[in-house]
C-alpha cells in the first residue's frame, strides 16, 4: 500500500510541475523569437537605409581631362540618344511603397509551431523520464511483493539510482541534450525523495532520525536548487521547491516545533527567492509565497488552540511568523527593486503574504484574552499595515493597495472598538487612532512627492476615518475624559496640513463635519442640570475659531497657488466638486454649523440665561467679521447674520420670559449694533462692495420683531410705534454717513444707498402699522411702496423699483381679494368718511403716485412695462372704494359688518347704476385726454355693463321714481360719453388727414 502512496505523490508532484515547466518554457520561448524578430527587424532597417544612400550617392560620369572630342553625329542625335538612355533606366520606386514595406516588414510574424521538435525532443523526454520513474517504482512494488531484496537493499539501489540519475543529467549537460539532461535531474530528485521518505516513514531505520533525515531533504532541496542554476532548468527547480515544503509535512510528528519548522521554511524562501532572481524565473517567488502560507495556515490549523497560543506571550511566535515572512519577501521586493530586477510575479508573492498577515490578525481578534491587549494587538497590526505601505512604495503599480490596508486597519480598529473598548483602554486607542491617521496621510504625500504619482480624492480620507472611530468612543462611554479633544484636534491638524499639500479642501471639510458631530454627541450627554455645559460651550468655540481661520487661510492659499485661478467668480450655492467655490463654502460652514450645534443646545436644553451661547455667538460673529478684513470673504457677514438670527429666534420662542426681558434685550441690540457698525469701521476696505453693507441694512428689519416682540410682551404700552420710530434713527445715520463717505464714482454706491435708504423708509412706514393695527399693516405696506419708488428717483437701484411694486402688488392683493378685510373693524357711524376711505383712498393714490414716478424711462421691471399694471391697480381700487362704500351707505343700521346687496333698496340699485356710469365717463375722459386705448376700452366695457343693469335689472326691480332717475342719469353720461367720442374720432380723422397731405420728403 504503501508504495502505492509513494508512486500517487510522484503523479501528484508531476501533475503539478508540468504545467509551470510549460508556462515557463513558453515563456522563454516566447521572449527569444520576440528578440529574435526585434534584431531582424533593426537588421532590415539598417540595409535599406545602406541601399537608399547608395542609390543616392551614385557618381555620375567620369569628368575626363583629355580635350574635348566633338561628337560625330549631330546634336540631335545626341539628344535623342541620351533621352534613349534615360528611358531604358527603371523609374525610381515611390517613398509611400517605401514606407509601408518598412513598416510591414516591422511587424513581427509569428513563428509556426515546430511540432517534430517539440515531440522528437522534449515530449519524449519527458514521458521517458516518467516511464523510468514508473519503471523504477514498480520494480521497486513487485520487489516489495515477492521480497526478492532485503530493505537495505532496496534503500540502496534506491539512492544510487536516484544520484545516477543526478550524475547522468549533469554529464549530458550539452545544448543538444539540454531537454534529456534536465529530465534525467528531475527524475533523480523525485526518487532521492521518495527513497528519503520510505526510509523514514515505512522502514523506520534507525539511522534515519528526524534530524538527520530533516538534514538529508534539505540537502536534496540545495542539489535540486544548484542543478536547476546549472542546467537553467526550470522543472528541476520546481521539484525541488515542491519536496522542500513537502519535507515537514512528510517528516511531521504531529508535535509543535515552530522555530525549526520555519527558520527552515524561511532558508528555502531564501534559496527559491535567490534562484529566481538569478535566473529570472518568475514564478518561484509565487509558488514559494503558496507554499509558505499552506505551511503557515496548516500550522495555525493545527496547533495554535491545542497548544494556546492565544495565552500569555506565546501568541508573539504566531505574529513573528506572519509578519516576519512578509518581511522577508518585502526584503526581495526591495532588492529586485535595487538590483532592477523587478517584476509582477514578485510583487504580488509580497502583497499575497501581507494579505494573509493581515486576516491572521483578523483571527487573532475574537480571543477574549488578546482582546483585552490593544497594544499589542494594534502594534501587530500597524507592523503589517506599515509593510504594506512600504511595498506601495517600492511599486507605484500597487497604489490602491495602500488605500486597501488603510480601510482593513480601519475595519479592525473599528471592530475591537466596538466590542473590547473601555474606559481603561481608552488612551491607547487614541493612540493607535492617531498612528493610523499619521500611517495613511503621510503615505499619498510620499507617493506624490516621490513617486510623482495623483492619487484619488480617497486616498485622503483617512484622518476623517479616524475622527469616525472616535465617535465610537464618544457614544459607547458614557464618560468620556476631555482628554479625548487634543488627540481631535491633532488629526484636524493632519488633516489640515494634508490638504495643503495636496491641494485639496476635501480632507478639511470631512474632518469639519465628523468633529462637530462628536463635540454634538458629547453635547447631548449634557444633563439638564447644565453640568459641564461651559466645558462644552468652550471646546465647541475652540474647534470653531480653528475650524473658521484654518479653512479661511487653507483656501486663501490654494486660490493663490500657480495655476487656481479660475474662469467664473466662487459661488456660496454652486457645485461642491469645484475648488473655487469650495473655497467660499468651507469658511461659510465653518461659521454656520458651529451655530447649529449651539442652536440643538438652545433647543435641548432649560437656558434661561442666553449669556452662554450668546457670548459664544457674539465671539464667532467677531471672528467671523475678521475673517472677512483679512481674507476678503464678503459672504462671510451674511452667513453669520442669518446664523444669529436663527440662534435669537430658537432661544426668544423656546425659553424667553417676559419677567427677565432685560438680559435678552441687550442682547438684541448687541447683536444688532454689531451687525450694523462693523462696515462702517472698515469703510475704506469695503466702500466698492455691497455684501458686508447688505448684512448691515438688513440687521435692523431682522431684529425688528424680536425686540418689538419683546417689548410688548414685557412692557405693554400705547405708544409701541416709538420702536420703529428709534430703528429708523440708526439707518437714516447710515444713510447720511454713506452720503458723505461714498465717492461719486463708486459702482457700489447706488446699491449701498438703496439699501440703507429702504431700511430707514421701511421703518418709518412701520410706525402707522405698528402704532394702530389690522388695515393700518396694509396702508403701510403701501406707503413704503410708494416711497421706494420715490428713493428710485434719487438712488437708481433696482432693487428699490422691484420692491417696491411688490409692495404695491401684496396691498392690493390684500385689499381686493382678501374678503376679511371689510371685517376688520364694525362700520363706523359716519357714511362716506370712514376707515374704508382712508385705507382704499391712500392704497389707490399710492399706487397711481408709483406709477407716476416711474413714468419712461423708469417703467421697467424685468423688461417690462410696470405702468399698465400699477394704473390699472390703482383703477380696480378706486372702482372698489366706490362701490364699498355705496354698500356702506346703504347698510342696515346695527348691521356689524359690510354687505353688497343689488336688490331691496331702490336708493342703492340706481346709486350702483349712477356710480358705475360715472366711473365709465372719467374712465373714457382720461383714456381720450392720454390717448389709452386700453382705459377707452374699460370705459365701454363699464358703460355696457352699466346699460344691460339699467334694462334688465334696474327697469324690472325699482320703483317708478327711482327708475326714471337712473335712466336720466344713465342716459346723459351715455349721450355726452358719445359726444366726447365723436369729437375724439373727428380729431383723429383729421390728423390722419392732415398727414396724409403732406408731401414725403425726397
Amino acid at each position: 500500500m504503501e508504495p502505492l502512496i509513494l508512486l500517487l505523490i510522484a503523479f501528484l508532484i508531476l501533475i503539478v510541475v508540468l504545467p509551470f515547466v510549460a508556462i515557463a518554457k513558453a515563456n522563454a520561448a516566447k521572449r527569444t523569437v520576440d528578440d529574435l524578430l526585434a534584431r531582424l527587424s533593426s537588421v532590415e532597417d539598417d540595409l535599406r537605409t545602406l541601399r537608399q544612400s547608395a542609390s543616392l550617392a551614385k557618381p555620375g560620369a567620369p569628368v575626363s581631362t583629355s580635350p574635348a572630342i566633338p561628337p560625330p553625329l549631330p546634336v540631335t542625335a545626341a539628344a535623342a540618344v541620351r533621352e534613349a538612355s534615360k528611358e531604358s533606366e527603371p523609374p525610381p520606386i515611390p517613398q509611400e511603397l517605401i514606407d509601408a514595406k518598412a513598416r510591414q516588414a516591422a511587424i513581427p510574424i509569428r513563428p509556426p509551431i515546430d511540432w517534430e521538435q517539440f515531440m522528437g525532443a522534449k515530449l519524449f523526454a519527458w514521458i521517458g523520464g516518467l516511464a523510468l520513474f514508473l519503471g523504477v517504482a514498480f520494480f521497486v512494488k513487485y520487489s516489495f511483493e515477492h521480497n526478492l531484496i532485503p530493505p537495505e537493499l532496496r534503500v540502496a539501489i534506491g539512492f544510487v539510482v536516484g544520484l545516477s540519475l543526478l550524475v547522468g543529467g549533469v554529464l549530458l549537460k550539452r545544448e543538444e541534450n539540454a531537454v534529456t539532461a534536465q529530465t534525467l535531474c528531475a527524475t533523480g530528485i523525485l526518487v532521492l525523495y521518495t527513497v528519503t521518505f520510505a526510509c523514514r516513514s515505512y522502514y523506520h531505520f534507525a539511522f534515519f532520525g528526524l534530524f538527520p533525515t530533516l538534514l538529508l531533504m534539505t540537502l536534496i532541496t540545495a542539489v535540486a536548487f544548484l542543478l536547476a542554476v546549472r542546467l537553467s532548468a526550470i522543472v528541476v527547480a520546481i521539484l525541488g521547491l515542491a519536496g522542500g515544503f513537502l519535507t515537514p509535512v512528510l517528516l511531521s510528528t504531529g508535535q509543535d516545533h515552530p522555530l525549526g519548522l520555519f527558520v527552515y521554511i524561511a532558508l528555502l524562501d531564501v534559496g527559491l527567492l535567490a534562484i529566481a532572481q538569478r535566473q529570472q524565473w518568475n514564478a518561484l517567488p509565487i509558488l514559494g509565497a503558496a507554499g509558505t502560507a499552506l505551511m503557515q495556515i496548516g500550522w495555525i490549523g493545527a496547533f495554535f488552540v491545542p497548544e494556546k497560543y492565544f495565552a500569555g506571550n506565546k501568541v508573539l511566535v504566531v505574529m513573528a511568523v506572519f509578519a516576519g515572512f512578509q518581511a522577508l519577501f518585502l526584503a526581495a521586493v526591495a532588492w529586485a527593486k535595487r538590483t532592477g530586477k523587478m517584476n509582477r510575479e514578485l510583487s504580488s508573492s509580497a502583497l499575497g503574504l501581507a494579505a494573509v498577515a493581515v486576516f491572521s490578525a483578523f483571527y487573532l481578534l475574537p480571543f477574549q484574552t488578546l482582546g483585552q491587549r490593544p497594544a499589542l494587538l494594534f502594534s501587530y497590526i500597524f507592523l503589517v499595515d506599515l509593510g504594506l505601505l512600504a511595498l506601495t512604495l517600492l511599486d507605484a503599480k500597487l497604489v490602491v493597495v495602500e488605500a486597501l490596508a488603510g480601510l482593513a486597519a480601519f475595519i479592525f480598529l473599528g471592530a475591537w472598538t466596538g466590542n473590547y473598548l473601555t474606559g481603561q483602554h481608552l488612551y491607547t486607542a487614541l493612540a493607535f487612532y492617531f498612528v493610523f491617521a499619521l500611517f495613511h496621510a503621510a503615505t499619498p504625500l510620499a507617493l506624490q512627492r516621490l513617486r510623482k504619482i495623483t492619487l484619488p480624492w480617497w486616498c485622503h480620507a483617512f484622518p476623517a476615518l479616524a475622527l469616525v472611530l472616535v465617535l465610537m468612543p464618544i457614544f459607547r462611554l458614557t464618560e468620556l475624559s476631555i482628554l479625548v479633544w487634543p488627540f481631535v484636534l491633532v488629526v484636524d491638524l493632519l488633516a489640515l496640513v494634508l490638504a495643503v499639500m495636496t491641494a485639496t479642501l476635501l480632507p478639511i471639510l470631512a474632518v469639519l463635519l465628523l468633529t462637530l458631530l462628536a463635540l454634538g454627541a458629547w453635547l447631548f450627554h449634557i444633563p439638564t442640570e447644565l453640568t459641564g455645559l461651559a466645558t462644552a460651550l468652550f471646546l465647541l468655540g475652540g474647534f470653531a475659531i480653528f475650524f473658521l481661520v484654518a479653512a479661511a487661510w487653507a483656501c486663501r492659499r490654494l486660490l493663490a497657488a500657480p495655476g487656481a485661478a479660475t474662469a467664473h467668480a466662487p459661488s456660496l450655492f454652486g457645485n461642491i466638486a469645484d475648488p473655487a467655490n469650495l473655497s467660499v463654502q468651507l469658511p461659510a460652514l465653518s461659521a454656520t454649523l458651529p451655530f447649529l450645534l449651539l442652536i440643538m443646545v438652545t433647543l435641548r436644553l432649560p437656558l434661561a440665561n442666553p449669556s452662554a451661547v450668546f457670548g459664544l455667538a457674539l465671539l464667532l460673529t467677531v471672528l467671523l467679521f475678521g475673517m472677512t478684513k483679512i481674507f476678503s470673504l464678503d459672504v462671510l457677514p451674511a452667513v453669520g447674520l442669518v446664523s444669529v438670527l436663527a440662534l435669537e429666534y430658537t432661544w426668544h420662542f423656546q425659553h424667553f420670559d417676559p419677567a427677565r426681558a432685560m438680559l435678552p434685550l441687550i442682547w438684541y441690540l448687541v447683536f444688532y449694533v454689531v451687525f450694523s457698525v462693523f462696515p462702517f469701521i472698515f469703510h475704506r476696505e469695503f466702500a466698492g462692495k455691497t455684501t458686508p453693507w447688505t448684512t448691515a441694512a438688513l440687521a435692523g428689519p431682522l431684529h425688528f420683531y424680536l425686540v418689538y416682540q419683546l417689548i410688548r410682551a414685557a412692557h405693554p404700552n400705547g405708544v409701541l410705534g416709538l420702536v420703529p420710530a428709534a430703528f429708523a434713527l440708526p439707518s437714516l445715520i447710515g444713510l447720511l454717513m454713506l452720503l458723505k463717505r461714498t465717492p461719486l464714482d463708486t459702482p457700489a454706491r447706488n446699491a449701498q444707498l438703496a439699501l440703507f435708504g429702504g431700511a430707514t423708509l421701511f421703518f418709518i412706514t412701520l410706525i402707522f402699522p405698528v402704532q394702530f393695527d389690522r388695515q393700518w399693516i396694509t396702508v403701510g405696506w403701501a406707503l413704503e411702496g410708494a416711497a421706494l419708488c420715490w428713493l428710485f428717483h434719487r438712488v437708481p437701484h433696482p432693487g428699490l423699483r422691484i420692491a417696491g411694486v411688490a409692495l404695491l402688488v401684496v396691498v392690493f392683493a390684500r385689499l381686493a381679494l382678501n374678503p376679511a378685510v371689510l371685517s376688520y373693524h364694525p362700520r363706523a357711524t359716519a357714511p362716506i368718511f370712514n376707515w374704508y376711505l382712508y385705507t382704499y383712498g391712500l392704497a389707490t393714490v399710492c399706487l397711481f403716485a408709483a406709477a407716476r414716478l416711474l413714468a419712461q424711462p423708469r417703467h421697467l421691471v424685468f423688461g417690462r412695462n410696470s405702468l399698465p399694471l400699477l394704473y390699472t391697480l390703482g383703477t380696480v381700487l378706486a372702482f372698489l372704494l366706490v362701490n364699498i362704500e355705496i354698500a356702506d351707505y346703504f347698510s342696515a343700521p346695527g348691521a356689524a359688518a359690510l354687505t353688497f346687496q343689488f336688490s331691496g333698496n331702490f336708493a342703492r340699485d340706481m346709486s350702483y347704476s349712477i356710480a358705475w356710469g360715472m366711473f365709465a365717463l372719467l374712465l373714457l375722459i382720461v383714456g381720450i385726454r392720454k390717448k389709452t386705448a386700453p382705459v377707452r376700452y374699460a370705459s365701454l366695457g363699464l358703460l355696457g355693463v352699466t346699460v344691460l343693469k339699467l334694462f334688465f335689472h334696474d327697469l324690472s326691480q325699482l320703483d317708478q321714481l327711482y327708475r326714471i332717475g337712473a335712466f336720466i342719469v344713465v342716459a346723459v353720461i351715455a349721450i355726452v360719453a358719445s359726444f366726447l367720442y365723436q369729437r375724439f374720432l373727428a380729431a383723429v380723422d383729421k390728423n390722419n388727414e392732415a398727414k396724409s397731405t403732406i408731401p414725403p420728403t425726397s
